[in-house]
């Protein structure tokens, strides 16, 4: 099957999905798949009302002639069900057939699809969204489906979510079990829109409420210990079984292994996912400086996972940078991550204050050619570079302003900053990377033809990318802008001869206010405050951040 066919037949599946489909008296369901491996998946089935369930599955659509045995599945409580003994690097079709009495017919759901671990030379897409913040309305429902409808049609193998997407802290001393449940449930309905035919992975954020502080107080009733468990309850994620490696402890109350951080390999790819929050080493919920740690047992799980894996891609993946504040690389040269402290940073501190670890965490990356970290926390796109290790920020999942991350959080970051709600798409070839953000926008926002949704807002590679078919890409063109702060002029001080460019100056909406192709560009007539300056010449371009001060 074509990619092209197969992109419309997911995207069939996922409309088909919307209005979510009525079973047997009125009753709903989801299907969220989970930890993919080399011949296995797992299938998580939650239905309204005690049910009866098997499924037939098979490797041609429409040709399932394997099935399992029927099983019971409770009133809301999902079933986690791992469909074994398949092949490595195959597409599964299959389909869920369910009643709620033995004395009715079976019915069937539409014809899911998935697909097992990719073979080392194949290609392959992943997704990425983080932030979704449903819980507090930052993020809203309806832009959410837009961007889980615009992953479906990239095709992709998994989806991977960089946190803070139930909300659990947000009354950390006093919220109840039943609520945490609630939180957990309602993205059930979002998620089986398009989970149904690709697994989605977790990777938790501060707002999950997951961490050491919280665990501590009056265990087992408190937040991080019922959100481990609702969590587990509802979404599948990996833990140590041969294919998956990660955190091997396990914990009391019935938490078993937590599925709190984990890696894995896909094609020539290595998957690293990190809990920034469960081992902190003091008592604050919002730990800062060398208080924050990864825990000694994380960290040299890290480091070997990194060091024997002989991996083409390493792709490391965490909530944020140290787990708080603000920003990428300007947080990885700091403490247990980048090893300073002290004024301006310029103290190595790092055998006196972690004595006994090898290096810290961006030396790790550096070191074993890690060649992109994804984070989320700052809502907001943003591209960085140390030491040849890419440091991404991932924009909001559903914000409706477009802004947020921008207008709260660019300051934070050196380069490559946009505004603007979706998702990451990255395409995977044996020996190139492509990451593209896809934005996501509401329809009422694209009347005006100034956006439209699933543009790609930015793109680049890494690795040895020519000829893999991929779209032409903006790569780096080297420039430097001053005075800033300006007054009443910008001047363009190219590295080389740039005959013929594009200079254009956008304010925090995005919009584009001056557009210029002279070196000496006139702002007098530009309103104070922050705006950012966009320089194209040919397929290079330099973004950067401005202060306008008449």
């Amino acid at each position: 099957m074509s990619n092209k066919l197969e992109c419309l037949r997911l995207c069939f599946i996922f409309i088909m999905s919307l209005g979510g489909l009525k079973l047997t008296h009125g009753q709903t369901h989801s299907i969220i798949l989970g930890r993919p491996t080399q011949n296995s998946i797992t299938i998580s089935v939650l239905f309204d009302q005690a049910s009866f369930f098997y499924i037939k599955y098979g490797q041609q659509p429409g040709l399932l002639n394997q099935s399992t045995t029927p099983m019971l599945s409770l009133p809301t409580a999902s079933t986690h069900f791992d469909l074994t003994n398949l092949n490595p690097h195959t597409r599964y079709y299959y389909r869920v057939y369910y009643r709620t009495d033995s004395t009715l017919p079976y019915s069937a759901t539409p014809e899911y699809t998935f697909c097992t671990q990719r073979s080392l030379g194949s290609s392959f897409t992943f997704t990425i969204e983080a932030d979704e913040h449903l819980y507090d309305k930052k993020g809203v429902p309806s832009l959410y489906e837009i961007t889980l409808a615009n992953q479906v049609a990239d095709s992709p193998d998994f989806i991977i979510s960089l946190g803070d997407i139930f909300g659990d802290d947000h009354e950390p001393f006093t919220i109840g079990s039943g609520e945490l449940d609630t939180l957990h449930r309602y993205y059930r309905p979002f998620l089986g829109k398009a989970c149904h035919s690709i697994p989605f992975y977790i990777c938790l954020g501060n707002h999950e409420g997951e961490n050491d502080y919280y665990y501590g107080l009056n265990p087992p009733d408190n937040l991080a210990i019922m959100a481990t468990l609702w969590r587990k309850k509802y979404y599948p994620n990996p833990y140590p079984n041969g294919f998956y490696t990660g955190n091997t402890v396990q914990e009391p109350f019935g938490i078993g292994y937590p599925e709190n951080y984990y890696a894995w390999h896909w094609g020539d790819a290595l998957f690293v996912v990190l809990d920034a929050y469960r081992d902190q080493c003091d008592t604050s919920p919002r730990p800062g400086g060398w208080n924050w740690t990864l825990g000694l047992p994380q960290y040299t799980w890290l480091k070997n996972t990194l060091e024997n894996s002989t991996a083409t891609h390493k792709f490391v993946f965490a909530h944020h940078v140290r787990g708080q504040g603000r920003g990428g690389i300007s947080n990885a040269k700091l403490f247990e991550w980048g090893g300073y402290d002290g004024p301006n940073g310029a103290n190595y501190n790092f055998p006196n204050k972690r004595p006994g670890w090898s290096k810290p965490i961006h030396n790790l990356f550096k070191d074993n050619n890690v060649k992109i970290f994804f984070q989320g926390h700052d809502h907001v796109f943003a591209r960085e570079s140390l030491d040849s290790v890419i440091y991404q920020a991932s924009p909001m999942a559903a914000d409706s302003t477009y802004q947020i991350g921008m207008l709260a959080n660019a300051s934070a970051y050196t380069s490559d900053t946009l505004p603007g709600s979706g998702h990451l798409r990255v395409k995977v070839t044996p020996q190139c990377v492509q990451v593209d953000f896809v934005r996501a926008y509401l329809p009422a926002d694209t009347l005006g033809g100034i956006h439209r949704n699933r543009e790609v807002a930015f793109s680049y590679r890494v690795g040895q990318c020519p000829g893999t078919g991929f779209d032409p890409l903006w790569g780096k063109l080297n420039v430097s802008v001053s005075p800033n702060p300006a007054k009443n002029y910008l001047s363009l001080n190219f590295w080389e001869e740039i005959p013929h460019f594009t200079a254009q100056i956008h304010n925090a909406l995005g919009q584009i206010i001056l557009t210029s192709h002279e070196k000496e560009i006139s702002i007098h007539e530009i309103p104070e405050g922050y705006y950012w300056i966009v320089v194209k010449a040919g397929q290079r371009i330099h973004r950067q951040r401005i202060v306008i001060q008449h």
